[in-house]
């Protein structure tokens, strides 16, 4: 009979217990759990706090009384083992409530002490009142009756990871507004950017605003301030730290274990610990969990992945090997997946950014297919990206985002991964089909195919974040959608032309056969069938742009663009300038779920030209890039989107068809609708000049947008200072450089600054308002202030020092504006 003592209750201890006790009957189990709780759902606990889990109880996996009665083990919580003496074979345990220590001897010892939230020691932190981290059950209560006795209507999440994004869809559930700070660029550090950025897009449609880039600085106000490092605060009633755990190791340190680089305490394949001086095997004593540091299943380099699954396998296989079975853990691949709001994230392997940095050679592909067969009700998309390595074939990793079905196929990659396939084994698995499960082709099947494709040389491929550089370099851009689709959005300097008619148009490439031509469609399919159609006729230097248009789309996505509400409605008003026509009250519906880019659009298309003007046609999909798309179409063709809502995973659109003769005017003749300004001047007249332009034009009707460039931006800086990080030359600008509207100098008679203070008297005893009261009615009547990033580059202007509602843009934005316009001024 052997003495097992068992350190942590929850996931891997509460595992490896129970196994135990299946595989031998007399030996003695002792587990120890520092908390009050032991097997609790740790991973169910952000919906507990967004009362989507109602009852209490059912985070609890398991009880003390429970497990005890069960498998016949002495279970002891609120006791902490605070030393461990290997040369005795003893342990020292604290208990908690008591402070009494003692002594138990083991034969064996499973560490299994989990991780913790990382907590910075950073100002203002301990006066904050409203500051939690989540961890456990009592955290859980902590937050949870914060929110009811306190009614928060602001929070702030710091942290964009697992809890952080869970967390904050949990707090929307309450109606709170949430806003996620993420130093990195991205949410959910598992997949790559582009994929994240149909995250970012989720999250916003929901109403939860995205601060990326950009590091947590400290508290002020008793937790009420949230400072970042980039001189931003936010100001809130809730904080949730959720930047991160640590692994628990201070009991394997002070035992002199081997820790690895970032404090895990690291395992051999067998789960054995090691000592911290010779890093020889430690006898009978094993770790397991979020704790330790194991190997990563592809790159066969040290890791550390705080999930579920792998503290689940190491409990189980820590038991077995305790018993005498030959097995072993044979590495993590961090398979992950969760939801958010309407969206499955799923994640398996290493991500591209990963790879590369790990110095694997590697192939990254992107594929857009609808979970099941689209002429069943409501398909829907899933936007895939496979990684492989080039010289082996073996899939290094997989990302996916969509909804029903999702995970499934990042289970069978996973699956393919751990049994070593090569990727062209992809398609010919042979998956489960029906129509409301899957398509004869599977999305999975389809990774192989496109795998095989590049292999065999049929093009290269470029990626959507080589895109813009391409751009710039002058690359050949052929888009083969149909005009419909190119009107909504297109790479800048492409050439339409639509994939069914370019055998006859081939004259109209005017490069040479060798050149490189870069094709895209929406997803990657059609693009594949016109490099067919240009190789056959000649061409030889063909690339795919991966994913098509809509991987490009989402990679260019920008934050909190839409003006959404909490519970996902986005309404828009007018859309397009042009004369409204009367509403006839007449409303076709025309249900386009399931329908995959661009069926919405040429569905929406086909409906607008089958009413009459004034009618009205709603459209219902679920496609989440038709909420772009058809306010694009709509602004181009002379509609107007009465409105734009979010039921559930439906997007419904109401359009009110405009006159045959206005979508001309949106495409062909100038209507003189709009007016720009460029403020070049920092002097106060011609400041003032512009906004009395602009009020005069915004009263008459006017779209106005008014672009300060260069010495035009000390008008929008603030008065008061920032604190911000700028180089030396930086800081001579703006110490040298008027400081917002109270210290403009006039453009004649300045007279050392007497010339100001005079022209401001004179408007204030003829009753003409201050240029701050100037701007502030401009912004009520909805002139546009556009800052040139360029300019602010140039004379070290930083964002957090211009006031509030300005816009940032280069000439690309301002040329944007500068459309269907009839008055257009340099000041």
């Amino acid at each position: 009979m052997k003495k097992i003592l068992i350190v942590g209750g929850v996931a891997g201890g509460a595992t490896a217990a129970a196994r135990l006790r299946r595989l031998n009957e007399e030996d003695q189990i002792i587990m120890f759990e520092r908390d009050e709780y032991i097997s609790f759902a740790n991973c169910g606990l952000p919906y507990y706090i967004g009362k989507v889990i109602t009852d209490r109880d059912d985070l609890l996996v398991q009880t003390v009384d429970g497990m005890t009665e069960r498998f016949k083990m002495d279970i002891r919580n609120f006791s902490e083992v605070v030393d461990i003496n290997r040369a005795d074979k003893t342990v020292s345990v604290k208990k908690t409530k008591t402070g009494e220590i003692y002594t138990e001897s083991y034969d064996v010892l499973i560490l299994s002490p989990g991780a913790k939230p990382i907590v910075p020691p950073l100002e203002g932190l301990k006066e904050a009142t409203n500051l939690f981290t989540l961890r456990n059950i009592p955290d859980t209560d902590a937050i949870f009756h914060f929110i009811e006795s306190k009614h928060p209507k602001k929070a702030v999440v710091v942290g964009g990871g697992f809890i952080g994004v869970e967390m904050a869809e949990n707090l929307v559930e309450r109606g709170i507004e949430v806003t996620i700070v993420e130093k990195m660029p991205q949410v959910m550090a598992p997949i790559d950017f582009e994929l994240a950025q149909l995250v970012h897009q989720e999250l916003n449609t929901h109403g939860v605003h995205l601060v990326l880039g950009d590091g947590l600085l400290n508290f002020s106000n008793q937790g009420k301030n949230v400072n970042l490092e980039s001189g931003k605060t936010i100001e809130t009633d809730l904080i949730i730290l959720a930047i991160g755990v640590v692994p628990e190791n201070t009991l394997a340190k002070k035992a002199d274990l081997a820790v690895g680089p970032r404090g895990h305490i690291a395992t051999t394949s067998k789960l054995q610990v090691m000592d911290g001086k010779t890093n020889e095997i430690v006898d009978g004593i094993y770790a397991i969990g979020d704790a330790i540091q194991v190997k990563d299943a592809v790159a066969h380099v040290d890791t550390a992945i705080a999930l579920a699954w792998p503290a689940n396998r190491q409990g189980r296989l820590v038991a077995d090997i305790i018993n005498g079975k030959d097995v072993q853990y044979n590495g993590s691949l961090g398979t992950s997946v969760l939801k958010v709001f309407n969206l499955t994230v799923a994640a398996t392997g290493n991500n591209q950014r990963m790879a590369e940095m790990r110095k694997i050679p590697v192939q990254a592909i992107h594929a857009h297919r609808n979970n099941h067969a689209s002429y069943y009700p409501n398909a829907t998309n899933i936007a895939l990206k496979l990684i492989y390595n080039t010289e082996t074939l073996e899939i290094v990793g997989a990302q996916a985002v969509g909804q029903d079905g999702t995970e499934k196929r990042i289970d069978v990659i996973a699956t393919a991964i751990k049994c070593k396939a090569k990727v062209t084994q992809l398609s010919d698995l042979e998956l489960a089909y029906a129509p409301p499960f899957s398509s004869a082709k599977d999305p999975v099947n389809i990774l192989g195919y496109i795998a095989e494709n590049i292999i065999d040389g049929e093009y290269k491929v470029a990626y959507p974040s080589q895109i813009d550089g391409l751009v710039t370099s002058g690359a050949y851009f052929l888009d083969v959608r149909t005009p419909i689709e190119f009107s909504t959005g297109h790479i800048t300097n492409a050439i339409n032309i639509e994939v069914d008619e370019l055998r006859d148009r081939l004259s109209e490439i005017k490069v040479s056969k060798d050149t490189a031509i870069y094709v895209n469609c929406q997803v990657g399919l059609r693009a594949y069938v016109a490099i067919r159609i240009l190789k056959g006729n000649g061409f030889t230097n063909l690339y795919n742009v991966s994913g098509g248009y809509s991987s490009y789309k989402s990679f260019k996505y920008v934050l909190n663009s839409a003006n959404r509400t909490s519970k996902g409605a986005a309404k828009v008003d007018e859309t397009t300038g042009q004369a409204k026509v009367v509403a006839t009250g007449k409303v076709e519906t025309v249900d386009v779920t399931g329908m995959q880019c661009p069926g919405p659009l040429l569905a929406t298309y086909k409906a607008v030209q089958n009413i009459a003007d004034g009618d009205t046609v709603k459209i219902i999909a679920t496609d989440p890039g038709y909420s772009m798309d058809v306010e694009n179409w709509c602004k181009t063709n002379g509609h107007t989107l009465v409105s734009l809502n979010l039921e559930g995973n439906k997007y419904i659109a109401e359009i009110l068809k405009g006159k045959k003769d206005q979508a001309t005017l949106s495409t062909g003749a100038n209507n003189q609708e709009n007016a720009t300004i460029v403020l070049f001047s920092g002097e106060l007249d011609k400041a003032l000049a512009s906004m009395i332009i602009a009020q005069g034009a915004a009263a008459q009707g006017k779209k106005v947008t008014i672009f300060f460039t260069f010495w035009g931006l000390n008008v929008l800086r603030k008065a008061a200072h920032v604190k911000v990080k700028k180089n030396l030359i930086e800081k001579m600008f703006g110490f040298m450089m008027p400081r917002g509207t109270k210290h403009l100098p006039l453009s004649n008679m300045n007279m050392l600054g007497m010339g100001p203070e005079m022209i401001k008297f004179i408007m204030k005893q003829k009753n003409v308002d201050s240029l701050d009261l100037m701007m502030k009615s401009c912004n009520e009547l909805g002139v546009k202030f556009i800052a040139c990033t360029m300019s602010m580059d140039l004379m070290g202007i930083k964002a957090e020092e211009l006031v509030e509602g300005v816009e940032l843009g280069g000439v690309g934005t301002y040329i944007s504006h500068n459309e269907n316009v009839g008055t257009t001024l340099f000041i």
